[in-house]
C-alpha cells in the first residue's frame, strides 16, 4: 500500500514538472504538439524546426537540452515525453511517448 502511494506520489511530481516545463518554453510546447499531431510517426530536428517555425537549434535544446538555456533534465527526452530513435546512420528521429501525448492533452484542456 505503501510503495503505491509512493508510485503515485512521484507520478504526480513528474506530471507537475512536465507541464511547468511546457510552460516555460514555447518551443518545447510546440515540439510537443507537433509530434502529438504526426505521431504514431517521428520526425527529425529539422522538420520539426520548419514545422514549428523555429530553428534546429532551439529545437535540440528543447528535446536533449543545451547547457544553460535549455537544462537537461527539463529537455522533452530527460522528462520521457519525447524518445529518440535512431534511424540509420547519424539520423536521429524522434516521437511523442504516451506520456507526452497525456501532458499535452492535460495542457490544452486547461486552455
Amino acid at each position: 500500500m505503501l510503495e503505491q502511494t509512493t508510485i503515485d506520489r512521484s507520478l504526480e511530481i513528474k506530471r507537475s514538472v512536465a507541464i511547468r516545463a511546457l510552460r516555460r518554453s514555447n518551443i518545447r510546447r510546440k515540439v510537443t504538439e507537433y509530434l502529438c499531431e504526426i505521431s504514431p510517426n517521428c520526425s527529425y530536428t529539422s522538420e520539426i524546426a520548419y514545422h514549428i517555425s523555429a530553428t534546429s537549434s532551439n529545437v535540440i535544446g528543447a528535446l536533449r537540452g543545451i547547457e544553460l538555456r535549455y537544462r537537461e533534465e527539463e529537455s522533452l527526452i530527460g522528462l520521457n515525453m519525447v524518445e529518440e530513435r535512431s534511424g540509420g546512420r547519424n539520423v536521429r528521429l524522434y516521437g511523442v511517448t504516451d506520456f507526452g501525448k497525456e501532458i499535452n492533452q492535460t495542457m490544452k484542456s486547461r486552455r
